[in-house]
């Protein structure tokens, strides 16, 4: 890889942004690389979790490589979006965005796109693309308000102002804050809970709660039955959970 690093740990990929001269910021080519890996991710059976940093103690993405888009060298966008992630509306396992310094506008954007939010005290977020005539088209708009509520997602939206990671974990898009360099290490520490569940009941809890949310009542969202709860209501695994719990033993989760 080019533009990122990829490290296989067990059960669990972590993806660092490795673009560290313009802080993590990213262009069409990484875009492209980063759908390889993700693609890879989702397909591969053994991996149940991922986490997403970025290289360096300064950012964990500054957004789009402004400099090449002024330059007229922007390439083609990725299928599945920013960072190969923010249109990936399909993918079940949890993602967990370790941030260790600014996430501005895109960066961000893929900070919004994970599942959760572990920030190192120096991490700062916002959408500034109003400021440089742009939108936060690749979900900040749509995802932030969904999060923290309407007016406090607009005042981050209409002013592009910079929100710390205290504020962040204060309006509630922030799962932990933890001291300076230590975020990566907090984010394993909650991919290492998410591991201890069974992996299609935890596909099947996120499936469950994202298609839920688009459904027009909360009488339609609790009674349909999602493909991946299905699928967990038929596997192996949903028998070997309560049996490891009346036997008093560790369960021996087989993802089948």
């Amino acid at each position: 890889m080019k533009h990122c690093i990829v490290q296989d740990e067990g059960r669990l990929r972590i993806v660092t942004l490795n673009r560290p001269e313009v802080m993590n910021a990213l262009h069409s080519e990484a875009h492209h690389e980063l759908e390889q890996v993700w693609d890879e991710f989702a397909a591969n059976p053994d991996l149940w979790v991922a986490i997403v940093t970025g290289a360096g103690d300064r950012a964990f993405s500054a957004g789009n490589d402004l400099k090449i888009q002024a330059a007229g060298k922007r390439g083609p966008s990725a299928r599945t979006g920013f960072a190969g992630l923010t249109l990936r509306f399909d993918l079940d396992k949890p993602v967990i965005a370790a941030v260790n310094g600014v996430a501005m506008g895109g960066g961000f954007e893929i900070a919004l796109a994970c599942d959760l939010i572990v920030a190192a005290e120096n991490a700062v977020f916002a959408l500034p693309e109003p400021r440089v005539g742009l939108i936060a088209g690749a979900g900040g708009v749509h995802r932030l308000p969904r999060m923290i509520g309407q007016k406090q997602a607009l005042g981050m939206i209409l002013t592009g102002r910079r929100v710390s990671a205290a504020e962040g974990h204060t309006l509630g898009f922030v799962n932990e804050v933890v001291p300076q360099g230590q975020a990566l290490e907090a984010a394993k520490r909650w991919a290492a809970l998410i591991l201890e569940c069974s992996p299609l009941a935890v596909r099947a809890s996120k499936q469950a709660v994202y298609a839920g949310m688009d459904k027009p009542t909360l009488r339609e969202a609790i009674t349909t039955i999602y493909p991946a709860q299905q699928r967990n209501l038929e596997s192996e695994d949903y028998i070997e959970g309560p049996k490891a719990f009346a036997e008093k033993r560790k369960p021996d989760w087989k993802n089948r």
